[in-house]
C-alpha cells in the first residue's frame, strides 16, 4: 500500500510513522508512507500558503494553488484505485469499519488541513471524502492523518506479528474488548481471573464474550444498541447484568 500525506509539516508526519507498528511495516516495505508540503509549490519570497477568508472573520485558509498542486502530484504517484481523504471535523466519524474499507486499497492520499481549513473549491475538485477523527478541534489533520494511518496499517496482512491481533481488537466484531491480564498471577492484591488459568479454551472464550459485551454495556450503550445479539450473547449479558447487580 502507498500512503501520501499533503501537509505543511512533513518532518513531523514521516517521524512519527518511524516507530512502533507502522515504522516496521515500513522497513520491510509492506507500505510506504510519503509527504507533500504545499509550500513546495509557491515561489514567493515568503512561500505563502494562506490568505485571509473571503467575507471577513478571524483566522487564514489554505490557498487553493499550492494545495491543489500538492496534492495532483501525490496524487500522481499514488497507485491505480487510491483515494484522495481530507482530514475534517465535518466528515463521516472515523471507525474500524472504515479503517478495514481503507485497508483495502491500493493507495491513499490524505490531506491534512491547518487555520481555518481549506479552499472549498480545492475539496470539491480533489478529494473524495472527508473523515473526522472526532467532535472536537486540533490544531491540523496532522494528528488524524497519523491515527488513519497506523489504524489501517495494522490491518494490512502480515503487518501485525499474530494475524489474529486484529480480528480481536475492540470495535472489530461491534464490541469493546475484554479485560486483558499477564503475570504475576496476584498484583496490588488482585488475583487473575481463575477462569483463565483453567486451561478450559470454551469457558475461556465464554468469558471474554461475556466480557466483551458487559463492558459494551456498562461503557458504549450506543455500541451495542446497533448490534443484533445472538440468543447466546443476550444470556451472556443478562448473567453479566446480574453479577454486576449482586456486587
Amino acid at each position: 500500500m502507498r500512503i501520501a500525506v499533503v501537509t505543511l509539516f512533513p518532518v513531523f508526519v514521516i517521524e512519527a510513522l518511524r516507530i512502533g507498528v507502522v515504522g516496521r511495516a515500513v522497513e520491510r516495505g509492506q507500505v510506504e508512507v510519503g509527504a507533500v508540503s504545499p509550500r513546495e509549490f509557491v515561489f514567493d519570497a515568503h512561500r505563502t500558503v494562506d490568505d485571509r477568508p473571503y467575507g471577513g472573520g478571524p483566522g487564514m485558509v489554505l490557498k487553493p494553488e499550492p494545495t491543489q498542486a500538492a496534492l495532483r502530484s501525490a496524487k500522481s504517484s499514488a497507485p491505480a484505485g487510491s483515494r484522495t481523504v481530507y482530514l475534517g471535523a465535518d466528515g463521516e466519524p472515523f471507525s474500524q469499519r472504515k479503517a478495514a474499507e481503507l485497508a483495502r486499497l491500493p493507495g491513499l492520499v490524505l490531506l491534512a488541513g491547518r487555520y481555518e481549513g481549506v479552499d472549498e473549491r480545492v475539496l470539491a475538485s480533489e478529494v473524495d471524502e472527508t473523515v473526522s477523527i472526532g467532535d472536537y478541534v486540533l490544531s491540523g489533520g496532522e494528528f488524524p492523518a497519523l491515527v488513519l494511518i497506523d489504524a489501517i496499517v495494522r490491518l494490512l496482512p502480515g503487518v501485525l506479528g499474530d494475524a489474529e491481533s486484529a480480528g480481536q481488537d475492540s470495535f472489530s466484531n461491534g464490541l469493546l474488548d475484554w479485560p486483558h491480564y499477564t503475570r504475576p498471577e496476584v498484583f496490588d492484591g488482585r488475583a487473575v481471573p481463575p477462569v483463565l488459568l483453567s486451561g478450559n479454551h470454551a469457558s475461556i472464550e465464554r468469558w471474554r464474550m461475556k466480557q466483551a459485551l458487559g463492558r459494551t454495556w456498562q461503557r458504549r450503550p450506543d455500541l451495542l444498541a446497533k448490534l443484533q445479539l445472538t440468543n447466546e450473547q443476550q444470556a451472556l449479558l443478562a448473567e453479566y447484568a446480574s453479577e454486576v447487580q449482586r456486587t
